[in-house]
């Protein structure tokens, strides 16, 4: 019986060894590629200071940025993890790094668990430089703990992550990769609350926001920038949390070794 549960613990200890190898060697390449982690950092940034520079000079009193950067702010982290996570995931495949990272004593988990770790630290990185800018140099008006606001930033990017691994499965070139944005983002974006609140939606298209994570996200944010009160934002977080992990998940069941 010792022997056994020694032998579980060892064993979940060896896939906790590969799974921040993984990370390491992802957060290595990042590090390299100076471009890929300007787009990761800077990008959600300047939009939304583009965004903010647009509302000044039609509403000098700064309610429209109120109004529209606690969704801005949900949607560009995920927008750039998802398109960077899809396209990296698949040059790995297409490239052969896979094939030979999974010959190894290597299961899937553990490496959609290490790419997961990497670039959920970038995105924790990511959306406290967001939160930071939209809030002390942007003027974003929040009622709630910024803490929060940054975890909601940061579970969303790690949400686009998932996603990005996900859908990286069925693609063969990059290219393919980034047209499934259509399917996958842009309705989320156009129906999370950002141009018609979600009330005020047709009956239909409602039911279809209630099935998109990026709508709790919206929805948690710009709760935390009208209200000090948190239970509804920490359930809206657990969806969100909850949909990460089910894109993880099918991510593993779908991953291919080798792009066909």
């Amino acid at each position: 019986m010792n022997a056994r549960i020694l032998g579980s613990r060892r064993l979940r200890s060896n896939h906790l060894q590969i799974t921040f190898a993984v990370a390491g060697r992802v957060l290595t390449q990042l590090r390299r590629d100076h471009r890929t982690l300007a787009m990761l950092l800077v990008l959600p940034c300047l939009l939304i200071s583009l965004l903010w520079w647009m509302f000044e000079g039609t509403d000098g009193s700064g309610r429209a940025f109120d109004r529209s950067g606690p969704a801005v702010l949900a949607m560009f982290p995920f927008i750039v993890m998802f398109l960077v996570t899809s396209v990296t995931t698949l040059r790995e495949r297409s490239s052969g790094t896979l094939e030979r990272l999974l010959a190894m004593p290597m299961g899937k988990l553990d490496f959609l668990g290490g790419y997961a770790l990497a670039f959920g630290a970038v995105a924790a990185v990511q959306s406290a430089l967001a939160v930071s800018v939209s809030i002390g140099l942007l003027g974003l008006h929040v009622e709630g703990p910024v803490w929060l606001l940054t975890l909601v930033a940061v579970t969303d990017a790690v949400l686009g992550t998932a996603l990005g691994l996900f859908v990286s499965a069925f693609a063969q070139t990059e290219f393919q990769a980034v047209q499934f944005m259509p399917a996958v983002v842009i309705p989320q974006i156009l129906l999370c609350g950002l141009f018609v609140p979600r009330d005020l939606l047709p009956d239909v298209l409602g039911a279809v926001s209630d099935l998109l994570p990026l709508s709790y996200a919206v929805d948690a944010m710009q709760h935390l920038t009208r209200s000090s009160s948190t239970g509804e934002v920490w359930q809206d977080l657990a969806v969100v949390a909850g949909f990460a992990l089910a894109g993880l998940a099918l991510g593993a069941a779908t991953l291919r070794r080798r792009t066909a």
